[in-house]
């Protein structure tokens, strides 16, 4: 299974260690899409910045 990870809110004002996982998922700019494969450790970064994300599965 697959994750597309779109980036929804800014960062600005937020802790850094946010800010890294946003960048960490190769998210730079707002309204961006990214494919992950759903590993746990995807969906580690997801679950700590849920409130800056849109997540949708993609099945194979």
């Amino acid at each position: 299974m697959k994750l597309k990870i779109t980036y929804t809110r800014s960062v600005i004002g937020r802790p850094q260690a946010q800010r890294a996982t946003v960048q960490a998922l190769g998210l730079r700019r707002l309204h961006q899409s990214v494919v992950h494969e759903a590993t746990p450790q995807i969906l580690g970064m997801v679950k700590a910045i849920p409130h800056l994300l849109q997540v949708e599965e993609i099945n194979d």
